[in-house]
């Protein structure tokens, strides 16, 4: 499988991730997701990963493509999607938090009518995927600088979509930029759409619904559509790193 040979990078360390992703409170994240669709996964990451991720952004070999927003009519910032092998802290959170979403997706799709299930282990989702034609990494890290933002949209890429994902943010806010909250906003059917901003500090991360995810009304459950985007920059310098589960086209 391509994605087990990773390359590593400065501060990279799997045993700290594997520690940081077993202790964190997953039965309250998966209540979240249930409830809100989004979940915070506090400090996921450290303030030296930050920085090290953030710093490959000038490393342009590392990173199969290039997408200025405006271009293509998304919002305004850039961002760029990396090559597999995977650096070695992008490679090991995918890996490591991907088992722990599994049991919430299934049951999502389960309770939407929805046939697809998805296999414990990460690789064997991958080989799905590649299997499929989508062969594509789409783990990805965007900046953000004043007056940047990233328009509501859905990271589908392709038939098989894994539907939660992950999205970390790497600059503290107030220090390093203002604005650029994190928004997802959720179609509701025969009712008004609902927007969640979540607040997130340097390191966390925030895992949320990709497409759709079931709620449970008074004649039973109905599906609701989520897009995801970012408001504007006021001020300052914004970082995120983009965990995607599924391969694209």
């Amino acid at each position: 499988m391509r994605e087990c040979t990773r390359q590593r990078s400065p501060g990279d360390s799997s045993q700290g991730f594997s520690h940081r992703v077993k202790i964190l409170d997953w039965k309250r994240i998966l209540n979240d997701l249930d409830a809100h669709g989004c979940a915070i996964l506090e400090n996921l990451v450290t303030f030296e990963e930050c920085g090290a991720l953030v710093g490959l952004y000038a490393t342009d070999d590392i990173f199969r493509s290039r997408v200025v927003m405006e271009r293509h009519g998304f919002g305004r910032g850039e961002y760029k999607y990396f090559r597999y092998p995977l650096p070695g802290i992008v490679s090991d959170l995918r890996l490591l938090i991907y088992p722990q979403l599994v049991p919430i997706a299934n049951r999502w799709n389960e309770a939407m009518g929805v046939d697809v299930r998805y296999p414990a282990r990460h690789a064997d989702f991958i080989a799905r995927c590649h299997e499929a034609g989508q062969l594509r990494p789409t783990p990805l890290l965007l900046q953000y600088q004043p007056g940047d933002y990233n328009c509501l949209h859905q990271d589908l890429y392709g038939a098989h979509i894994f539907p939660i994902q992950i999205t970390i943010l790497l600059s503290e806010p107030g220090r390093d930029f203002t604005g650029g909250e994190f928004v997802l906003t959720e179609q509701r059917p025969r009712m008004q759409s609902r927007a969640e901003v979540v607040p997130l500090r340097q390191g966390d991360a925030v895992a949320f619904a990709v497409h759709h995810r079931p709620v449970r009304g008074a004649r039973g459950v109905y599906r609701v559509n989520l897009r995801h985007g970012v408001s504007r920059l006021r001020s300052g310098h914004r970082h995120t790193a983009g965990i995607i589960f599924h391969d694209a086209t």
